[in-house]
C-alpha cells in the first residue's frame, strides 16, 4: 500500500468514526442577528405601541422596533422606562429528540426575564443582561403537538446591582430579547463544559468536563486549511479531563491576521465514541502590564476614544 493510500483509508476510517458519534444539534427559534429576525408575538405594557398584541422580530430591542419609552437625555437616576415586555412563539421539535437532554438558551436579553414552556416555568427568573443563559427543558416538551415559549422581560430589574450595573451606567436603556435564542439536543451522556486557552507560542491548553463520568477523552486540532495538526488523549485529572500541547509553527490570531483553528473534542465510553464537540479557537496572548498597558502577543495596543 502506498503512503497516499494509506492516509486516504485512514481519513476515511476516521470521518467515518466521526459520523457515528452524536454531536449537538441546533434549532433556532430566533432569527441570528438584526438582519435575520423571526416574528415573535409581543406585548409591551407601556410607552409606545402598548397595550395591544402584536408581533415583533427577535432578536432585537423594542424601543428599536417602535416599543416602550426612551430613556436618552434624561437623568439616568430618574428611569422613566419601567415597562415589560410579553412574547410568545409557536415551536415544534424532531421526534428523534425524544430521550434526550434539550435545553433552551438565551444568548442574552434585558433585564429580569421569565421563561414558561407549555404554561410550566422553565426555572428561576434570570437577572443580567450581558452573558447567555440557559434552561433544561427535556420534561416540559411535547413530541407530538406544537409547543408553546413564553417569555416576559423587565426592563428593570428587582436586583438592585443588576439596575446598578446595567441600568444606571448609561443614558441608553434598552429592554427586550436582544441576542439569538435556540434549543440545543444533546445525548445523555454528554460533554457539558470546554475551555480553551491557546497562547501566541502555540502552547495549547484545555479542559473538558462530562456530565457523567466517561472512561475516554479526546481532542483532535485542525488548522483553517482543515490539515490535522494534533491528535491527543486528554488527561484524566480528577473530575476533568485535561491537555497542555505545543503545536509546531502555530499562526498567532489578531484582529489583523484573525487566523484560526479548530478543536473537536469526543468522550468515550467502554471504547465507544458517545459525543463530540467542535470549537474554534486562536492563538493569542493578551496581557496588562503594570504601570505599562495592554499587549496582544507582545504588542502594545493604543486604545483611543471617549467615555
Amino acid at each position: 500500500m502506498t503512503v497516499q493510500s494509506f492516509k486516504f483509508l485512514f481519513f476515511l476510517i476516521f470521518t467515518f468514526h466521526f459520523a457515528k458519534a452524536q454531536q449537538t444539534e441546533l434549532k433556532y427559534l430566533s432569527g441570528k442577528g438584526k438582519d435575520d429576525m423571526v416574528n415573535w408575538q409581543f406585548y409591551c405594557t407601556a410607552g409606545m405601541h402598548s397595550g395591544t398584541w402584536t408581533t415583533i422580530g427577535v432578536p432585537s430591542c423594542w424601543e428599536l422596533q417602535g416599543f416602550g419609552k426612551y430613556d436618552y437625555g434624561f437623568a439616568k437616576d430618574s428611569i422613566r422606562g419601567k415597562e415589560k415586555g410579553m412574547y410568545k412563539y409557536e415551536f415544534t421539535i424532531p421526534s428523534s429528540w425524544k430521550g434526550k437532554k434539550i435545553d433552551i438558551v438565551f444568548e442574552g436579553s434585558m433585564t429580569d426575564t421569565e421563561v414558561k414552556i407549555n404554561g410550566r416555568p422553565a426555572g428561576a427568573t434570570h437577572q443580567g443582561a450581558f452573558y447567555s443563559f440557559k434552561y433544561d427543558i427535556s420534561d416540559l416538551l411535547k413530541y407530538d403537538a406544537t409547543n408553546l415559549l413564553e417569555v416576559t422581560v423587565s426592563k428593570q430589574s428587582t436586583n438592585p446591582s443588576v439596575n446598578a450595573a446595567e441600568r444606571k451606567a448609561d443614558f441608553w436603556i434598552f429592554g427586550g430579547i436582544f441576542r439569538p435564542v435556540f434549543l440545543e439536543a444533546l445525548p445523555n451522556t454528554h460533554i457539558e463544559n470546554i475551555s480553551i486557552d491557546a497562547k501566541a507560542d502555540g502552547t495549547f491548553n484545555a479542559s473538558l468536563t462530562s456530565n457523567v463520568a466517561v472512561t475516554k477523552a479526546t481532542a483532535q486540532l485542525y488548522d483553517a486549511a482543515g490539515k490535522i495538526v494534533g491528535s491527543v488523549d486528554m488527561v484524566n485529572n480528577k473530575d476533568q479531563f485535561i491537555i497542555s500541547k505545543k503545536i509546531a509553527s502555530a499562526k498567532q490570531w489578531s484582529t489583523e491576521f484573525p487566523n484560526l483553528y479548530k478543536a473537536i473534542f469526543s468522550i468515550y465510553q467502554n471504547g465507544k465514541i458517545i459525543h463530540t464537540v467542535s470549537q474554534k479557537f486562536g492563538f493569542r496572548t493578551v496581557e496588562v502590564r503594570q504601570h505599562d498597558g495592554i499587549y496582544v502577543n507582545g504588542v502594545k495596543m493604543k486604545f483611543k476614544g471617549v467615555n
